[in-house]
């Protein structure tokens, strides 16, 4: 693929800070529109996803890629956390074991982001990338400014469920885990091609 005439810019890396184990990576401004830059989903070792941004981030660097490699997304979601009778608010990963990578897909890029430590791989078909639609970018950043509030529930594991609010309204899932403590649940729908939990609170979601 021909490279493109586009500022030099440092890739931002997209993530508030939360309880964790993994290392934090800063938020920065989100950058404009470049012309043939698409969003694509790399997987990585559940817990490590800020580390390995941070790693990449360094790669993109060394290797003079900040006019193709723009962005780089960790989704989270502020959470309510109960701990010794005290709220605190926090966040966690919406998408465990998945960044999300607004790039210009070409040789170099892929090479840099497939040899990454951490990256095990592309989401696509047939091994090769695809490219997330904006669409779908624009409701997971709406799902990160959510806060979900805490609720009792009737609902139980493995009872099917229809989204009825939020940036995920529409989609049918089964219960996977209910946490009435934090007031959460989390349902199984369909995100890139495969079950993915989507964590809700129990206004969110309607038994069919």
């Amino acid at each position: 693929m021909d490279a493109q005439n586009i500022p030099n810019k440092e890739p931002k890396v997209t993530e508030e800070p939360k309880e964790s184990k993994d290392t934090p990576v800063p938020s920065e401004p989100p950058k404009k529109d470049v012309k043939g830059a698409h969003w694509y989903v790399v997987h990585t070792y559940s817990g490590h996803e800020a580390k390995v941004a941070t790693t990449l981030k360094q790669r993109i660097a060394s290797q003079k890629l900040e006019d193709k490699i723009l962005d780089i997304l960790v989704p989270t979601q502020e959470k309510i956390e109960i701990k010794e009778g005290q709220k605190a608010k926090v966040r966690e990963k919406i998408f465990p074991g998945y960044l999300l990578i607004r790039m210009i897909l070409d040789d170099a890029t892929w090479l840099a982001v497939r040899t990454t430590p951490g990256i095990t791989s592309f989401v696509g078909m047939s091994n090769r990338p695809t490219p997330l639609p904006d669409e779908e970018v624009g409701t997971i950043q709406k799902f990160m400014k959510m806060e979900a509030p805490k609720f009792k529930t009737t609902f139980s594991v493995g009872e099917a469920v229809k989204i009825v609010d939020g940036p995920f309204a529409e989609f049918l899932g089964s219960i996977s885990e209910i946490d009435e403590t934090k007031g959460k649940i989390k349902v199984l729908v369909s995100i890139f091609g495969r079950e993915t939990p989507v964590e809700l609170d129990f206004l969110q979601v309607a038994k069919l």
